[in-house]
């Protein structure tokens, strides 16, 4: 076994976990990685997030010699996450563009002198810094060595995931001038089987050891609303979520200053963040949201990535992202800490159409091939199925990742909502009908213009076309826009249509619709019953949402109303969680730094149940190390003392 030497004292893996990290036991996946790694093993590393990926690199940088380098895009945290390391006595640092020369003179010095464990970096700065530069070259002289590189986020290497970063394509390159050649560990929360032989492909691993712990996160709960109003909806989901930290999520800037005026002019305490605000503006913006000076982040998807702020308790998703990777990468930014968490996805059908547009014609995509488009409107395709699918929220997302997973989890809008199995079979077979006239007549169009068809539109393309002297024109006048096109979504899914082009893709015949056309096969669809709807608990702000009452389509759920599986829903005392929250926030405000870098919510709500008076007992608090006890151990304690001085011992002994 390979050993440290810390503070005069020989450390091992197991040291290490319960005296610097305060954990007692490793969770499924961290050992076996953390063995590879100090076998000398290339890793691949799969595991969700809050499943604790840090601790499978940490716990080896801290053993081994030298200095393990961290390739991070999290620029705008590292300070953070180093921070973070500090606290538990570990040596870290960064180097990254927010440092002044001074700083990063101060830093490269650390470096050279052998104080640093863990360094961080952007991949962008990786050759500007270290690769094959002086400063490899100083750092060399005085004997230090790079035994271990870390590529976090690592689907960020591959094209075919969805957050490419050109930046990662260095890492190889970076690694190879690196000698004696170090050990190469990747890991990422959300990667495709395509994904994994991309990353272990483009980072050249060497027969690495992959391991891939499951991407169930059996906190979160899962919701799909398909609301009439989606401002209503929103309104109505943080009403019934007041003082709790969460993130909105927009697709476009506009999106999100839209709903950062509605939210700051119905007094939630909010902020924003998007790539049209100057740096500044970005950067406060995020602090007041980590540091809980605000509790709500409206957001697109360039915030977020590597969140570590542990009390987010719910993820809104005000459109519908491009693909499930994004979506399950965003909606898992809650509950990092394993209390029980909402994420919640407000769907229509415009969210498909803007995404399409984002994918064919946006800036990010202008100098994408067509191979790649049509990859990208495929995982749209996949977005849009779970959107609308009427089965287990939780099975439809691990089957996407390749995870078996059973039908019913208990913890999702859908297993927990009461159906009624419509017949739908007439209305399927006038929908594909009207496809193949147009087959007929050598035409072929798009959801919308067939939407037009069947209702008996009189625009300037029908009339233009003749259109409206087709057998199935007006054949579904009286149904609404947004039930054919959920019809539509749902013949797509079963193979009776399907959609063909890149660009401006348009409907087809699929496999299927023989046999409906000659009424072989029925279908259905289910459609949720209406939700009794909740007693408001503030009847003034509930009514200034105008919703009239049965046509919400939103279902109103107390937050962390839900268990799962694996949430944490053990009891504590509320009152008791408060009075350590504000020690928190005093503390870590003292130092400049979030509140979570402190202690975590999860170490909290232990303090809470086990109540410990003494030092010896805060140490068997999770999340308490050596070096958290002796520097916060005794504020905490007090508070505690004088808390179960008033109410009695209770908790755990």
């Amino acid at each position: 076994m390979i050993f440290a030497e810390q503070g005069g004292s020989i450390l091992d893996k197991r040291d290490l976990l319960q005296n610097l990290f305060g954990y007692t036991t490793f969770r499924p996946g961290q050992e076996e990685v953390i063995d590879a790694v100090l076998a000398g093993r290339d890793v691949l590393a799969v595991m969700p997030t809050g499943a604790g990926k840090s601790l499978c690199y940490q716990i080896p940088a801290l053993l081994l010699p030298g200095m393990t380098v961290v390739i991070s895009p999290l620029i705008s945290l590292m300070k953070d996450q180093v921070q973070a390391l500090r606290e538990t006595g570990c040596g870290a640092a960064f180097l990254n563009s927010s440092l002044s020369s001074a700083e990063y003179a101060e830093t490269m010095g650390q470096i050279n002198r052998g104080e640093v464990k863990l360094l961080y970096i952007a991949p962008e700065r990786l050759h500007r810094v270290l690769g094959s530069r002086p400063e490899l070259e100083r750092f060399s002289a005085a004997g230090g060595t790079v035994p271990l590189v870390v590529i976090d986020e690592a689907h960020c290497v591959s094209q075919w995931g969805h957050d490419f970063r050109p930046g990662y394509l260095q890492i190889a390159d970076f690694i190879r001038e690196i000698q004696p050649r170090p050990v190469t560990g990747a890991f990422t929360a959300t990667a495709t089987p395509q994904v994994r032989e991309d990353i272990e492909g483009l980072l050249r691993l060497q027969e690495p050891f992959s391991i891939t712990t499951g991407f169930d996160r059996p906190n979160l709960y899962f919701e799909v609303q398909k609301p009439p109003n989606k401002k209503n909806a929103l309104l109505e989901c943080l009403q019934a979520r007041k003082n709790a930290s969460g993130i909105i999520y927009c697709a476009t800037r506009k999106a999100v200053e839209d709903v950062y005026e509605l939210l700051r002019g119905r007094g939630f305490s909010v902020t924003r963040y998007h790539a049209g605000l100057d740096d500044g503006e970005r950067r406060q913006n995020q602090e007041d949201f980590l540091y809980d000076r605000r509790t709500v982040m409206v957001a697109t998807n360039a915030f977020g990535m590597g969140i570590d702020k542990s009390n987010v308790s719910f993820v809104i998703h005000y459109n519908m992202p491009k693909n499930i990777e994004s979506y399950y990468q965003e909606a898992g930014r809650a509950g990092r800490d394993g209390a029980p968490a909402d994420c919640v996805l407000l769907y229509n059908g415009q969210d498909v159409r803007i995404n399409e547009y984002l994918i064919t014609r946006g800036e990010d995509d202008e100098d994408a091939d067509s191979r790649l488009r049509t990859h990208n409107l495929e995982l749209l395709k996949q977005m849009t199925f779970y959107a609308a699918c009427d089965g287990c929220l939780r099975r439809r997302l691990l089957s996407y990742f390749g995870e078996d997973a059973p039908a019913y989890c208990g913890h999702c809008s859908n297993c927990l909502a009461e159906f009624d199995d419509t017949d739908i079979t007439l209305e399927a077979r006038k929908i594909i009908s009207c496809v193949y006239r147009l087959k007929q007549r050598n035409r072929s169009f798009g959801k919308t213009m067939i939407i037009d068809i069947l209702r008996g539109s009189k625009n300037e393309k029908i009339l233009r076309f003749g259109l409206d002297t087709l057998s199935t024109w007006g054949i579904m006048a009286d149904a609404k826009a947004p039930r054919i096109r959920a019809l539509i979504d749902l013949l797509v899914a079963e193979d009776c249509l399907c959609l063909e082009g890149d660009e401006y893709p348009v409907l087809s015949l699929g496999n299927a619709a023989a046999e409906v056309l000659r009424e072989e096969r029925r279908l259905f669809m289910k459609i949720p019953r209406e939700p009794a709807r909740s007693a408001p608990a503030d009847p003034a702000a509930s009514a200034d949402l105008s919703v009239p009452a049965g046509r919400s389509g939103v279902s109103v759920m107390p937050p962390k109303g839900r268990k799962g599986s694996g949430a944490d829903t053990t009891a504590f005392d509320t009152e008791l969680f408060d009075k350590l929250k504000e020690l928190r926030k005093t503390l870590a405000a003292a130092e400049g730094f979030p509140a979570y870098i402190v202690f975590s919510d999860a170490s909290l709500r232990d303090m809470c149940r086990k109540r410990p008076v003494s030092l010896v007992q805060f140490s068997a608090v999770h999340g308490v190390g050596a070096a958290k006890m002796e520097k916060y151990g005794e504020p905490f304690v007090e508070i505690i003392k004088e808390y179960v001085s008033h109410n009695g011992p209770g908790g755990q002994s």
